[in-house]
């Protein structure tokens, strides 16, 4: 398995050549590779497999840390907002990752035709997030697909096939049911990723819970439960880290000010915002921006 590591970090450093995200020929496929330790990061994890082939990073949920190095993989199975820190990389020898997107309708696919799917709306939703070690077969099916990008013309016919492999491993694997889970029609875990989504599509306007558990056919009760056990926090509080990281974003990607950005993601109150965003970051917002800037100036 060792070597199955190493090979894997041999080819995405040599598609990986600066430090930086990195988008390849295969649309789901990400590299990633940094020469120095980070700052811990916030971002809204797409749901995707995570695999760490060089160097380690933690992962952070709502309180809930998780250790990755490259003998582990990690899957997120809807948007959560993770707080990243690379804690072991280098110039010799720099973190190196790679992040596959998870397709639902393979997810789906793979679940009819799997004995093991669980089919009952009642069974009980785990953590939207999880890790687990990797195994040789996973890792042989991820090393054919990055292979791919050496022939380009082989992508189209091939990489689908690869991908379906991966996730197959993926499912089989000891938490696959808390995967398989958010593929069935009408369980509690595809009702709150529905929710999620729609969350995240209406972040800036008001949170009413009675009618997003009716919209997922839940009642409040069992939908903050659910929701709850998926994201690690109650569906307000999600809501209100989706609206502090975008508006982050907004602060630095467009030059706004705190009280343009407030408003921009639905808050009405400047000063609650301001709070609200130190309580979460660390500062306040301009002083955080500028922080944030410096960092990438001396990166």
């Amino acid at each position: 398995m060792n070597q199955l590591v190493s090979e894997l970090a041999r080819q995405i450093a040599c598609h990986a050549t600066v430090d930086g995200v990195h988008s390849t020929a295969i649309p789901e496929l990400l590299f990633r590779r940094a020469s120095y330790e980070s700052e811990p990061t916030h971002s809204i994890n797409m749901p995707s497999l995570y695999m760490i082939v060089q160097g380690s990073k933690t992962a952070a949920l709502a309180g809930d840390s998780f250790l990755l190095e490259p003998d582990m993989y990690m899957v997120t199975s809807v948007h959560l907002p993770v707080i990243g820190k690379i804690i072991e990389a280098s110039r010799e020898r720099p973190y190196l990752s790679l992040a596959l997107t998870l397709n639902p309708d393979v997810i789906v696919d793979i679940n009819e035709k799997s004995s093991r799917s669980p089919k009952e709306r009642g069974e009980i939703s785990g953590k939207g997030i999880l890790v687990n070690p990797s195994i040789p077969s996973l890792l042989d099916a991820m090393l054919r697909l990055v292979y791919l990008l050496d022939t380009p013309a082989d992508i189209d016919m091939l990489a689908p096939l690869a991908i379906r492999e991966i996730f197959y491993r993926v499912l089989q694997g000891e938490q696959g049911a808390l995967i398989r889970q958010f593929a069935v029609i009408g369980s509690y875990a595809q009702g709150i990723s529905n929710a999620i989504h729609l969350i995240n599509r209406n972040y800036s306007q008001p949170l009413v819970i009675e009618e997003l558990a009716a919209q997922v056919s839940m009642s409040p009760t069992t939908f903050h439960k659910q929701f709850k056990r998926v994201t690690a926090m109650s569906p307000l509080q999600y809501q209100k880290t989706i609206r502090l990281q975008t508006a982050r974003r907004l602060l630095l990607t467009e030059g706004l000010d705190a009280a343009t950005a407030g408003f921009r993601v639905g808050y009405e109150s400047p000063s609650q915002f301001s709070r609200e965003y130190a309580r979460l970051f660390g500062r306040p917002p301009m002083s955080d921006i500028q922080q944030l800037r410096d960092s990438l100036g001396r990166g």
